[in-house]
């Protein structure tokens, strides 16, 4: 009702309604992974107050990592099924109920529970692939800077909260460090549940950067059979398992890694824990400018030689990462050219993802790639304690982080992008535009 009487004023003043629900998803977003990196502050007192490894709270956070990328295709296919709305408010009661139940818990399977399998499934449902969807529905023009903008705020919100969650856990306790991401949740549910749609043409509105307005699509039957049946399609592709193995290394290389072993990392090395995060937060800043300037190129240049840029320029900084001096200084040079590459890849994916699959099947192609990102990120953060367990040291991690980014840049330029199985008609008979 609220977005029915907002977008006619909007259009009176030359403004599309789709940037209110671009608005709202990017709240969203920026909540969740504020959520998923949470546990990056937390393992040391964690460890500390129950005596357990970090290659024991690293399985519960890797399990995190598996399904955050497991639930993305089935993401994709339960937005067709039930809508923005419904789909955000699940993710977020799951997601509140697993961080308020984990200030409760005493044991490491309630670990595993809490932050594991209801905040993995929660921000799974509310992954890269809502950014994808709201784009992709919402926006022909400007599509790319849309994406670039809304995953530019899942890796900010991963990292703005870290110098707050570390100032409450060093002064409070880790229990209250968990309290901004719970608020945050609850506040931007309530905003999509008011200014969210599913469609543009519920409000008779055709997507921005077209003249005519189309009817939304039927609702989508079986979620289940409809990602499995654009896995078992797109499977046939070669360009797709070369995008899923390029946003494998993704995730190896961003948050199953720094995102989840940075600060224990810089601890190490003598670094406190607050500056450790506010590193981690420089990096969320470039991110943001990195990846909205991404979505720009994308719209303007070949997807495949700017993710080849970006991965080199991953891995080089990794491979150098363990020869700086561990301070807030030395460590600026790292913050400002792997934060300007955070998440930068994603916006060029979900264009080759468009171009290879359409536009009605980017968003569930893209949850399946973006799967790919979750396995990778969970190997690393598995990986990464166990270095640390058997290895005393995290180093040799980033650095096999860093090689494997050298690899990705190598299989982007292989991508093909007209190299797609045929798309399927739209409902008025066309092939849906890219």
């Amino acid at each position: 009702m609220l977005a029915k009487m907002l977008a006619p004023a909007f259009a009176r003043r030359g403004v599309h309604y789709g940037w209110a629900v671009a608005a709202a998803t990017f709240l969203v977003m920026l909540a969740t992974a504020a959520a998923m990196g949470m546990p990056g502050v937390l393992i040391r007192p964690l460890s500390a107050e129950f005596g357990w490894s970090t290659g024991d709270i690293s399985g519960a956070l890797a399990l995190r990592l598996v399904l955050y990328g497991a639930m993305a295709p089935f993401a994709a296919a339960l937005l067709q099924r039930h809508g923005l709305r419904a789909t955000v408010l699940a993710a977020m009661l799951l997601i509140v109920a697993g961080l308020g139940l984990a200030t409760r818990m005493t044991a490491l399977w309630q670990l595993w529970l809490c932050w594991g399998l209801l905040v993995g499934l929660g921000t799974g449902m509310t992954a890269m692939v809502l950014g994808a969807t709201v784009a992709t529905r919402w926006f022909t023009a400007r599509r790319g800077l849309v994406v670039g903008m809304l995953t530019a705020s899942s890796a900010t919100g991963a990292l703005a909260f870290l110098p707050l969650a570390a100032w409450l856990a060093a002064h409070d306790g880790w229990r209250m460090a968990l309290l901004p991401a719970i608020l945050a949740c609850l506040a931007a549910g309530a905003l999509m549940l008011l200014f969210g749609r599913d469609h543009p043409g519920e409000l008779g509105l055709p997507a921005f950067g077209e003249r005519i307005a189309n009817p939304p699509p039927p609702r989508a039957a079986g979620a289940a059979r409809l990602a499995l049946g654009t896995l078992a399609e797109a499977g046939r592709v070669p360009s797709f398992w070369l995008l899923f193995f390029t946003f494998f290394v993704c995730g190896l290389s961003t948050n199953g890694l720094v995102g989840t072993h940075f600060i224990p990392l810089c601890q190490d090395f003598g670094m406190a824990e607050v500056a450790a995060a506010s590193v981690l937060a420089m990096m969320g800043a470039f991110d943001f400018v990195g990846t909205i300037g991404s979505g720009i190129l994308s719209d303007r240049f070949d997807g495949r030689r700017l993710l080849f840029a970006y991965y080199g320029l991953r891995g080089l900084s990794l491979l150098a990462l363990p020869f700086s001096t561990f301070s807030v200084y030395g460590l600026t040079i790292f913050a400002v050219f792997y934060g300007l590459d955070w998440i930068a890849t994603v916006p060029p994916t979900v264009r080759l993802s468009a171009q290879l699959f359409g536009r009605e099947r980017a968003a569930l192609v893209f949850g399946w790639v973006f799967a790919g990102h979750q396995l990778g990120a969970a190997v690393a953060a598995l990986g990464g304690g166990v270095s640390r367990d058997l290895l005393s040291s995290y180093v040799p991690a980033f650095m096999a982080s860093g090689a494997f980014c050298l690899l990705a840049a190598l299989a982007a330029l292989a991508v093909r992008p007209g190299s797609a199985v045929p798309r399927r008609p739209a409902a008025g008979g066309a092939a849906a535009p890219a």
